[in-house]
């Protein structure tokens, strides 16, 4: 899409064009749009609210110093090899009884905000934070106050064993809707002329936070940014989601630009990625 305009859509078949796609991390990125707009309805305090007053054991613990902000940008402190010996999956905590306990019994090696390192558990203590403050599980106030102004009417979104809404993964939508969460960003949060989250937001959840992976770029506040071969941000700036198998949404204000792919590609993830590349040559 160019200026909020379809340029090019293409579907494998039919099925493909009008089936709930699993986008795995993008689910993520969806998430730190929910954040955002609690934050705009007074349902959360700020980003720097500490996860204690949310999680009665993380009080008097090493994890009482970890905030909202530490979770959206991977920095909480705690061990959490998931892209290392885990194998780029949570398995652990999926197959752990109590994900939040899970999480949260996790041994602390650094301090809170000093590094990133990718870390689904700290999307799940978000989702988990979000049905405390708003009475709803992620799903039902994602469909109130994102999904039904954005026109997505179909969607699916698993949670775990104890009823929270998976932050890290776990939601499905049809591949044409990553277009409208897409366009949304460009757009700064406003939706035919309607505010959906406040473009402060925006501004502050796209920016460059922590670089731990040179191969996919800098970390934001549950977005990526795009960056070259020193580490700085690629000249037009990249905004983008991505989720493994090979799902994006790429966005390129300065070209008012939203590319988005929803693949079955696991062994080929980045595929899309390196083509965007080569489009956009950055």
């Amino acid at each position: 899409m160019q200026h909020g305009h379809t340029l090019l859509a293409y579907a494998r078949n039919n099925q493909s064009a009008t089936k709930l796609h699993k986008i795995n991390s993008i689910t993520k990125s969806v998430l730190s749009l929910l954040i955002g707009i609690a934050i705009d309805r007074g349902e959360l305090a700020s980003i720097h609210q500490p996860i204690e007053d949310f999680f009665p054991e993380a009080r008097n613990s090493d994890k009482a110093d970890v905030t909202i902000e530490h979770l959206l940008t991977m920095a909480p402190g705690w061990h959490w090899p998931e892209m290392g010996d885990w194998g780029g999956r949570p398995f652990p905590m999926i197959n752990s009884m109590n994900w939040v306990r899970f999480i949260l019994n996790r041994p602390m090696i650094h301090e809170p905000g000093s590094r990133m390192y990718y870390d689904s558990g700290s999307s799940h203590l978000l989702s988990a934070i979000l049905q405390q403050v708003s009475g709803l599980s992620t799903s039902a106030y994602a469909e109130k106050h994102l999904f039904k102004p954005l026109g997505i009417d179909r969607y699916r979104w698993f949670a775990d064993a104890k009823g929270i809404v998976i932050g890290g993964f776990g939601l499905e939508v049809i591949g044409p809707d990553l277009a409208k969460l897409g366009q949304l960003v460009l757009q700064q949060g406003i939706w035919n002329g309607v505010p959906i989250v406040s473009p402060a937001w925006i501004a502050s959840s796209t920016k460059p936070r922590h670089h731990t992976y040179d191969h996919i770029g800098s970390y934001a506040s549950h977005w990526w940014v795009m960056t070259d071969e020193e580490r700085n941000p690629v000249t037009p700036r990249v905004l983008f989601a991505m989720g493994y198998g090979g799902q994006y949404i790429f966005v390129v204000p300065e070209h008012e630009l939203v590319v988005t792919f929803a693949s079955t590609l696991y062994k080929s993830t980045f595929l899309p990625m390196r083509l965007f590349r080569e489009l956009m040559n950055v």
